[in-house]
């Protein structure tokens, strides 16, 4: 049977008596004007052809990727995508959903108002929407826990996660999985034309213990740090239970418009399209990365042993080496620890956990490392223990190796300078948890190769990490701009703010933690060393917080030590009154008399630093683009993604 096209990304043919309908809108076929418009042709079409139903399928690895955002905001064209599904679901013939691939936001809401959903092995489901700030607009919240009930669909749609094809089917999100599910799908369509097809809007919603509702709602919520999205999320679920069909769309649609032209939508969206920029960069432009297979990893600490079992998940054969037999037995039990949880927390099964331990050793002789394709040291954060390091692997690793830098704040093209090969330098700078943590900052040393800098690039990225390229720099994007961040907080703590009440302010704006508590949890003694190490260059008219370094002194290095800027003897964060004492006399040394400020004005300022510190990365070429540097803060940091990032936030973005 010859193809019918539909429109310039939707065709069709018959196949066994069934019109098959394809999505094609490469890369993810999203939900264009032309898509919506296909759609509704090919149902106008299959309505006097000779066919029993409808399948409709999406070409390559996607079903139908969602929305495309890039038509927010733009003129209306094109069929709504209420109207299309409305249609869908009320048309006379099956309609049955073919899902090889990935179902994400409207293209699960396409799949929520066909008559059946037949899933592949590699289908996935999602409706992210709460991740750009707004909620499903064309039924989601209505349909979905009509299938599955009030406390599933919750946790889908209040979070946004994804689900694969064997929780779908345990869920009710889909009928049945299959190996060919075009073929399958087909033989449903077949069979409904025979007895009524069922539609979602038929279903009554299930009926649930109100308890368990409550927690799901309650989950949500506590993650949500002021976002409204996901509490209009929440909130459109539950009223599936309480009104018709047509009164829950509509509620959903004025919902979904009303925060689809928020700042905070807007926010979320200039993140999603910058971590879509920030792949690319110029200097690697068609540039082939190397092939990495074994990874090296010297020091097997909380840092080496959070990058080598995210290695390891990642599918890398890896070494660790350490100094004494003992830190490598303990390294070794760290990694395992670390796949144990993994496993736990059901990211790994137990097959896959023996198998990242298969490859994996542990040892004290740096020889082991000579097979290695990329070495990352994650020693001391000292620049003559680093370097020496260097000089040291040059007459192991082969000349076409890679080493990779993680340290924080020395400079790598120092340590690449002591090599034989800078040019096979490169900064990889994890966050911890390194196994957890998605952000890593890869540092383009001044010699660094551009096929370097592409490998360190395409491995950070086979991690599943966010790779930011960036320029050397004391700290690089992020641990410079934080330390212009705890500069401003700790100058309006000795004018007179207490550090509760900055951490307070900034937790309201959004922050999971205020700075002086992040600051406790990473531990004082690394910054400490590093005002030590610049007391000897820093200008004496600059001002200068000692409240700080008297923690320091005192003992009070964070919640390792049980004592920072606040005391966690009890277990929990609490104010310590030998902290105030602390900062009333470095207040008296200077003779400063305390000022009251408000959250507003906390926040206004810290911003304010941020984004100054971030234009002087521009400006110097440091960072590429300020998209970049609102990543690395967001992903790194802390900062809330519903803001959009500190240069978002002051109109920089």
């Amino acid at each position: 049977m010859p193809t019918v096209r539909f429109s310039e990304s939707v065709s069709g043919e018959t196949r066994n008596g069934v019109l098959v309908v394809t999505v094609d809108n490469p890369p993810v076929n999203a939900l264009s004007a032309h898509v919506r418009e296909g759609l509704t042709h090919a149902l106008d079409h299959a309505v006097g052809a000779s066919v029993a139903g409808v399948v409709i399928i999406g070409a390559g690895r996607t079903f139908v990727g969602g929305a495309d955002i890039r038509e927010f905001g733009a003129p209306p064209a094109g069929p709504p995508l209420p109207d299309v599904l409305a249609h869908i679901e009320g048309f006379g013939k099956p309609v049955v959903a073919a899902i090889a691939g990935a179902a994400l936001g409207g293209g699960c809401e396409v799949a929520l108002a066909c008559h059946g959903r037949i899933a592949g092995r590699a289908a996935s489901f999602a409706l992210p929407e709460v991740k750009l700030g707004i909620v499903p607009g064309a039924g989601g919240t209505q349909r979905l826990p009509r299938l599955i009930g009030l406390v599933a669909a919750i946790d889908l749609v209040g979070t946004g996660r994804s689900v694969k094809a064997d929780e779908a089917v345990r869920l009710g999100l889909v009928d049945a999985l299959a190996d060919d599910p075009v073929a399958e799908a087909v033989r449903r369509a077949r069979d409904m034309a025979v007895a009524r097809p069922r539609r979602t809007s038929t279903l009554a919603v299930p009926a649930a213990d109100a308890e368990a509702v409550e927690a799901a709602a309650r989950k949500v919520l506590s993650k949500a740090r002021g976002q409204t999205a996901p509490a209009e999320a929440v909130r459109l679920v539950r009223l599936a239970s309480e009104v018709n069909l047509e009164e829950g769309l509509a509620d959903e649609r004025a919902t979904f418009l009303r925060l689809r032209d928020s700042a905070e939508s807007a926010a979320l969206r200039h993140v999603f399209f910058a971590e879509r920029s920030a792949l690319k960069v110029a200097k690697i432009e068609g540039v082939t990365p190397r092939e990495v297979r074994s990874v090296g990893i010297v020091g097997t600490g909380l840092m080496g042993a959070g990058i080598a079992a995210a290695a390891l998940v990642a599918g890398f054969r890896v070494i660790g080496i350490e100094q004494a037999p003992e830190a490598a037995d303990k390294g070794r039990e760290r990694i395992a620890s670390l796949l144990e949880r993994a496993e736990q927390a059901g990211r790994l099964d137990p097959a896959a956990r023996d198998d990242c331990l298969s490859r994996l050793t542990v040892g004290t002789d740096a020889g082991l490392l000579a097979p290695a394709d990329l070495v990352i040291e994650a020693v001391f954060d000292d620049l003559a223990v680093k370097t020496e390091l260097f000089r040291r692997l040059d007459g192991i690793v082969r000349v076409d190796a890679i080493l990779a830098t993680n340290t924080s704040y020395l400079d790598p093209d120092e340590i690449a300078a002591a090599t034989a090969l800078p040019e096979r330098v490169v900064g990889l700078h994890f966050f911890s948890p390194a196994n957890v943590m998605r952000l890593v900052e890869v540092v383009d040393c001044k010699a660094t190769a551009p096929e370097v800098l592409a490998t360190a690039h395409a491995f950070a990225r086979r991690l599943g990490k966010l790779p930011i390229v960036c320029g050397v720099t004391e700290g690089f994007i992020g641990n410079r701009i934080f330390s212009a961040y705890r500069r401003e907080a700790e100058f309006m703590v000795e004018d007179g703010a207490a550090p509760e009440e900055v951490d307070a302010a900034l937790e309201a704006y959004g922050f999971p933690m205020g700075i002086f508590a992040a600051n406790d949890l990473a531990g004082l003694e690394i910054a400490w060393a590093r005002r030590k190490r610049q007391a000897a260059t820093r200008r004496p008219e600059e001002r200068y917080v000692e409240i700080a370094d008297r923690l320091c002194e005192a003992g009070r290095l964070g919640r390792k030590s049980g004592r920072g800027w606040y005391d966690y003897s009890s277990g929990q964060r609490a104010v310590d009154s030998q902290v105030t004492a602390i900062v009333e006399a470095a207040r008296a040394a200077k003779g400063i008399a305390a000022r009251t400020f408000t959250p507003q004005e906390i926040v206004s300022r810290l911003l304010k630093a941020m984004a100054e510190e971030g234009a002087a990365l521009l400006s110097e070429g440091v960072a590429a683009r300020a998209s970049d540097i609102d990543l690395v803060m967001i992903n790194g940091y802390g900062f809330p993604a519903h803001k959009g990032g500190p240069m978002f936030a002051a109109g920089l973005g």
